[in-house]
């Protein structure tokens, strides 16, 4: 119970900390940006953050992953596989020299990456259909450079159980990335129309969708900057053989990583490529979807805390002799937990819906399939623990591939007919698909006693409470005074029955 406990500070730390930096651009930025960018304008946006989110996996090629699995070798030496233990030696059980040889792999990969992404500006602009827009795939590539320099620091943090070191880093990047939004798009015009020259040359109307990315520059910046003294930390050498074993171990989660991103953001260039219309329809169109896709962003954001926590907590404990059985435990509290987010959010959407302009609420309904495809997600991350630990990564790639063939499937058959309902649909199948697989396959290769049968319980209340606050939506309207205090009734109702399952869990 005490491991339980710990991981869930950590999620918690982890989750405020993301949960302030979401705050500072969901409270501030999305409304902020929503009404400053027309729907298009907002589109452009959305799109090229899913370029980078698919740019970002091939810099940092998964050697966080790498890196958890063998910074805590002498920590699991009772749970390696046969491919591992013939790789075995006194460097890859030195957690200096795996930190210091990802560090190095990283630092020498991301120079060449970034240079060739500057170098093959206006070839990349071309391609993802902006050949005006040179400037933005520079701003992309020292983006993405500077975030993949801090992943293996902040991988250490977070196996190092410094979730507050971590989360300092991540804000303060989000923090100075608003100032600077803030700075460029409201206090430069108003300098510039005093005829201050700095801000002239600093503010134009036609490019202060660039300057956004600019402010996010600086944000990772900082971020890196607050995190270099973890490069000194240790003496920095490159072992070759260590680096080896590493590749080995993470080119599948490469693939890996590939897919769940195409599972996550492809739909927003599917959208720009399939959906009919005229151009300024299409960017509207996605503008709208990334827009209402944020709503969706809180339930992300306790997905994302409990990884951060949760993938390094494995690790940890893997040489435990009662790993399996914590692990199941922490499954089923995800579960509840992410059930109950799931239903949060959804009961009181008309609170908060007005946090994006009219234009873009029309999308709102994509919320709650969007919602139960995070909670999906999270099992994921549960699940996926077994190929991780067993060495086995290579059939994770294959459920990863298979859920975002699924994801490429439904987007080009459906989109020219649902449009973003498509998308959304596509992300929930998706993600329901490789958490069942995951499950399945990990049951005979890493057999972990979930409880399984628990857990499908709780969806299916989740999921019927759902239907219930539909059905009085409909007798009742949105927003209506009935529909909150029902919403309210059965969101008690379902924490009671959490707390009552969980306790008679754990005592039994």
């Amino acid at each position: 119970m005490s491991l339980l406990k710990k991981l869930a500070g950590e999620t918690v730390i982890y989750g405020l900390g993301n949960l302030s930096g979401r705050v500072l651009n969901f409270i501030i930025l999305t409304p902020y940006l929503t009404h400053r960018f027309a729907t298009g304008e907002y589109g452009i946006h959305t799109n090229l953050y899913a370029y980078a989110a698919f740019l970002m996996i091939l810099f940092t090629y998964r050697m966080e992953t790498a890196f958890f699995r063998f910074a805590s070798l002498d920590k699991q030496k009772n749970t390696t596989s046969d491919a591992l233990d013939n790789d075995l030696n006194d460097s890859l059980l030195n957690k200096n020299n795996i930190f210091s040889t990802t560090t190095i792999s990283l630092l020498i990969s991301t120079l060449i990456f970034v240079g060739l992404m500057v170098v093959f500006a206006q070839p990349i602009a071309n391609f993802i259909e902006y050949p005006d827009e040179r400037l933005y795939v520079i701003w992309f590539a020292l983006i993405i450079g500077f975030d993949a320099l801090a992943a293996i620091p902040l991988a250490k943090l977070r196996l190092d159980s410094r979730p507050i070191y971590f989360v300092f880093a991540k804000l303060t990047g989000v923090v100075v990335n608003v100032l600077f939004i803030l700075f460029f798009l409201e206090i430069c015009p108003k300098l510039a129309e005093q005829g201050n020259s700095f801000a002239q040359a600093i503010y134009q109307e036609e490019n202060k969708v660039g300057l956004v990315f600019v402010a996010n520059l600086m944000g990772s910046l900082a971020t890196l900057l607050l995190l270099l003294p973890l490069y000194f930390s240790v003496k920095l050498r490159f072992d070759p053989e260590a680096w080896k074993s590493m590749m080995r171990y993470s080119a599948p989660l490469i693939i890996v990583g590939l897919a769940g991103i195409t599972n996550e953001v492809a739909d927003r260039i599917f959208l720009q490529r399939l959906l009919p219309g005229t151009e300024e329809y299409i960017q509207s169109q996605i503008g709208i979807y990334g827009a209402c896709y944020k709503f969706a962003i809180l339930m992300a954001l306790f997905t994302q805390a409990f990884n951060y926590a949760a993938e390094p907590f494995f690790f940890r404990n893997a040489g435990r002799e009662d790993s399996k059985q914590v692990y199941g435990q922490v499954a089923e509290a995800f579960t509840l937990v992410g059930c109950f987010a799931f239903l949060s959010i959804w009961f009181y959407i008309d609170l908060v819906k007005f946090m994006v302009d009219e234009p873009y609420r029309v999308g709102i309904r994509i919320v709650p399939i969007l919602l139960l495809a995070n909670v999906c997600l999270g099992l994921y991350y549960n699940f996926a623990i077994w190929y991780k630990l067993s060495d086995k990564t290579h059939i994770g790639a294959y459920i990863a591939c298979t859920g975002a063939l699924l994801t490429i499937f439904i987007n080009v058959a459906l989109i020219p007919s649902m449009g973003y309902m498509a998308s959304a649909w596509a992300t929930l199948a998706a993600y329901a698909t490789m958490s069942t697989l995951c499950y399945l396959t990990g049951q005979r290769f890493y057999k972990i006693d979930y409880p399984i049968g628990k857990m499908l319980i709780y969806l299916g209340i989740a999921v019927a409470l759902f239907f219930v606050s539909q059905w009085v939506r409909g007798m009742y309207g949105a927003g209506s005074t009935m529909l909150l205090t029902v919403n309210t009734s059965l969101l008690m109702a379902f924490v009671l029955g959490a707390i009552w399952s969980l306790r008679h869990s754990y005592n039994s």
